[in-house]
């Protein structure tokens, strides 16, 4: 009897396995809907998986699994997911009914892993909504205008200090060093931190946001896992992001907050309007855990650090392959040194519609996030993906997806979608803008908060980068560009090599630019900060 009972059991999980993995993968065959044959597990995630293909290309087979259709079926792993492919109905599904598909689906837990369990991308319902209100103020004009000065400070010497090196050190692969300047901008515009990366090549900040942002290798793998088999990974405490990192940036932060409550510094930045929101809810009896604050200003610096420095590194792989476009682009920037006497604001810098198309045709070319995720908290019904078929209704915790990619890479949308063609937006940018097909940021009330942060970032490093240097082709420059399936994020096959010359034509405005360094501000003070490995303490001196 034993035995038999035995049997049983086997026979019942082998079942159940076969069921878990099988379940699904009949879903959109039973609702008519088109979709590619997944694999066993992986779903169509297998060629990503498997290295075999980019989640760019992925997007686009499953875009163009029928042209005619205005959603498709796509297995994420083991998960069923709706991709909108019509413009209209992404557009009413992110704006006009984004209460319906208000959520990113959540794979981090809060209390195991609370830098991004706890941050605003990954946050829900009223609490996003408190979050992102406490936070939008952070990114009023008056505030960047504020931050303006700061980049633009650091922008000239960045650029400066490149334009001055050795000859034989002017090959450069441009992620290394533009993820440099992106994390001196965050850290002084999140953190109120001053560093100089370039010539600190090894401080903290650095170090561990190149540990955090990295998705090559086994962190690919811990970001699939996580995502599909969130209650596993939990139980063998599986974390994106290691307690090191973690207890770096808790203590940067605790340390900044603890300076500025006993010396009375007010500073225009993230950790500030934080510090404001904690002060309300402290005379509301209420209370803003530290951890709370520690997450908001670690998500801005993952999407700075990383994000930007990589939407820079394409556009500037572009000018350097595209001569036309760099001469343009030299003209315009030399045309408003001459009128600002080398002195731009951020109105200037902002009304330079040459650099803005640039800019815009490479977050075309390159979106930096290649799909959009929303979740479904309400039954909703689809109208008909095809002419003559029946509308589906999404119900409650339905994944669907927006296909950035996909979107951009339409020639229904843009003409040879393939090429680097910033004339399409000096054309018809303000139609691309709203065109629904354009999401380099988003749509909607989830559209990314730093949009307009990040894209003062790029166009402040890329004026003064291009003020002073030259960017040329090198033997090491990948032209097409291919990119990476080493990982999930959009990057380039060998990296971004490039040849810095010096400009002969460097404007004379130039020397008239009188740099400020925010360190000899009255507003900062040295703090000394702790790093943890294997739980020892190692002390760091920064700036706050």
């Amino acid at each position: 009897m034993e035995a038999w009972a035995m049997i049983l059991a086997f026979v019942v999980v082998i079942l159940s396995i076969y069921y878990y993995i099988f379940k699904d993968l009949s879903y959109f065959k039973k609702i008519g809907l088109p979709y590619i044959e997944p694999w066993p597990i992986l779903g169509n995630m297998g060629p990503a998986f498997l290295r075999q293909k980019t989640m760019a290309d992925i997007t686009v087979d499953m875009y163009n699994i029928n042209r005619e259709a205005k959603y498709v079926g796509f297995f994420d792993m083991g998960n069923p997911i709706v991709v909108i492919r019509d413009r209209e109905l992404i557009k009413m599904l992110a704006v006009k009914n984004f209460d319906n598909f208000p959520d990113h689906r959540s794979f981090v837990d809060e209390v195991q892993d609370p830098l991004f369990g706890k941050n605003l991308f990954s946050l829900k319902g009223n609490r996003w909504r408190e979050t992102r209100t406490m936070l939008s103020p952070a990114f009023t004009l008056s505030k960047l205008k504020g931050m303006f000065k700061l980049m633009n400070e650091c922008g000239a010497d960045f650029t400066d200090y490149l334009s001055k090196m050795p000859k034989e050190k002017r090959r450069i692969e441009m992620k290394d060093v533009f993820t440099r300047y992106t994390n001196d901008v965050i850290a002084t515009c999140a953190f109120g931190i001053s560093i100089n990366s370039m010539r600190d090549r090894d401080n903290d900040f650095y170090v561990l946001g190149r540990k955090a942002t990295n998705f090559d290798g086994i962190k690919t793998l811990k970001f699939f896992l996580i995502r599909s088999f969130p209650t596993i990974t939990g139980l063998l405490n599986i974390k994106l992001i290691p307690d090191s990192i973690a207890n770096f940036f808790k203590n940067v932060v605790e340390e900044v907050i603890n300076t500025r409550d006993r010396d009375k510094i007010v500073r225009s930045d993230v950790i500030q309007l934080m510090m404001e929101a904690r002060n309300k809810r402290i005379e509301m009896g209420q209370d803003l855990p530290l951890m709370d604050i520690v997450a908001q200003a670690f998500i801005f610096f993952f999407g700075g650090f990383d994000s930007v420095s990589t939407a820079m590194c394409f556009t500037c792989h572009e000018i350097g392959v595209n001569p036309d476009i760099q001469n343009r682009l030299q003209r315009e920037i030399d045309d408003v040194l001459e009128k600002t006497n080398g002195n731009p604001t951020y109105e200037i810098i902002n009304s330079m519609e040459y650099l803005d198309a640039v800019i815009s045709e490479s977050l075309r070319r390159y979106p930096i996030v290649v799909f959009l995720d929303r979740v479904c908290i309400e039954s909703y019904e689809l109208p008909p993906s095809l002419p003559g078929g029946k509308p589906l209704l999404l119900r409650k915790g339905t994944n669907i997806w927006f296909p950035i990619y996909g979107l951009h890479h339409d020639p229904q949308y843009f003409e040879n979608p393939y090429k680097f063609d910033p004339e399409r937006f000096m054309e018809r940018g303000k139609e691309i803008n709203n065109s629904g097909v354009y999401l380099p940021f988003g749509l909607g009330p989830r559209m990314c908060i730093g949009n307009r942060f990040a894209l003062l970032e790029m166009k402040v490093l890329i004026f003064h980068l291009l003020a002073r240097c030259n960017l040329k082709p090198s033997p090491k420059t990948q032209n097409p560009l291919q990119l990476s399936k080493k990982g999930i994020s959009m990057t380039a096959e060998n990296g971004f090599w490039i040849d810095l010359e010096k400009r002969d034509d460097v404007h004379s405005a130039l020397k008239n630019f009188s740099s400020n360094s925010s360190a000899d501000n009255d507003t900062t003070t040295s703090i000394k900060t702790e790093t943890y490995t294997n739980g020892v303490a190692n002390g760091h001196t920064v700036k706050a």
